[in-house]
């Protein structure tokens, strides 16, 4: 059996006290498979055996993402997850070979935060990622909609034909998500306001220059304000990452059990900063065993003592330090 295969069995058992464990054994895994992470390792000259704690582990710009194959497996992909970006952008790229792990994982993470899949019918309102054909979000939510209720399935621009089935589970009484990008779930809210009762709005993020930019509070005011809730829910997730974290509310995310935030100082990309103090987010990501599990975001973040963290933002200059180490 691989080593590859044994730590997903291993993140798939895990416990809170496993963790850290866990997450030194992958980055021994990936100093020694992963050409592009090891290459950075050692241009930081880190001693690896000295790697005795999380906050210790060296964690790669995500910008690699876009611009190398960030990879530990000697092998053709399934098929590639890849960012959407405006025309002409150079996207991420996100190298698969387990497609069916990438899915236990999302689903295990999700029923955690909300229960059993089938109590939900799934309304996906993701038009920018629909018109990919390559988006981990979509294939995501497609395979949660094999488990979700009958009326679950996908809206593109049909915004009255999404409404038809609101009205339609609201007059059975049945539980569903509207699960959107951002600036759709607004424009729909606009178009057609209505009470959607104790039902799930979850947004994904997501404007893309296609309406005017607001912050997450404006946002999540005009939603509930049109739809008549009391709170917003979230994703965190991003084609980098194989996990997600949810928000019930407020903006604040609970890590799922195969991931752990730490907040870098600004200005020293190595040093981390107290709880409750802002600071750039790097993620472990303990499901992206065949990627990288250690990734420096541009995200600028904040934790509680609670283990809840947010997402204030992005940094001005997006160039996270230490790319310039494998420039060319």
């Amino acid at each position: 059996m691989s080593d590859s295969v044994l730590l997903k069995q291993r993140l798939l058992n895990i416990n809170a006290d496993s963790f850290e464990s866990l997450a030194l054994d992958v980055f021994q895994f990936q100093y020694e498979y992963n050409k592009i992470y090891r290459k950075y390792v050692d241009l930081l000259k880190i001693n690896i055996k000295s790697v005795k704690k999380m906050e210790e582990i060296p964690f790669l710009p995500i910008q690699f993402f876009k611009s190398h194959k960030v990879s530990t497996v000697d092998a053709p992909e399934l098929k590639i997850y890849e960012s959407s970006g405006t025309t002409g952008s150079v996207t991420s790229k996100h190298y698969v070979y387990d497609e069916d792990f990438y899915f236990a994982v999302a689903k295990r993470i999700f029923e955690e935060r909300y229960g059993a899949l089938p109590q939900y019918n799934i309304l996906a309102l993701l038009p920018n990622y629909l018109e990919r054909s390559n988006s981990s979000l979509v294939a995501m939510v497609n395979y949660f909609m094999k488990f979700s209720g009958p009326d679950s399935g996908f809206y593109l621009d049909d915004f009255s034909m999404l409404h038809e089935k609101v009205k339609y589970l609201k007059g059975k009484k049945e539980r569903f998500i509207l699960w959107g990008v951002t600036f759709a779930l607004m424009d729909f809210s606009e178009t057609f306001p209505m009470s959607l009762d104790e039902n799930i709005v979850l947004e994904t993020g997501g404007m893309k220059g296609r309406k005017k930019e607001m912050v997450r509070g404006e946002v999540h005011e005009l939603l509930c304000h049109n739809f008549k809730i009391r709170s917003v829910h979230a994703e965190y997730g991003m084609t980098e990452l194989f996990s997600q974290a949810y928000s019930q509310g407020d903006g604040l995310y609970s890590e799922p059990f195969s991931m752990k935030i730490l907040l870098r100082e600004l200005n020293d990309p190595f040093s981390y900063v107290a709880v409750g103090k802002r600071g750039g987010v790097n993620v472990i990501d303990l499901a992206n065993i065949d990627s990288c599990s250690f990734i420096a975001t541009q995200d600028l973040g904040l934790k509680h003592n609670d283990e809840t963290f947010e997402i204030l933002g992005r940094f001005d200059d997006s160039d996270v330090r230490g790319c310039n180490l494998m420039a060319g």
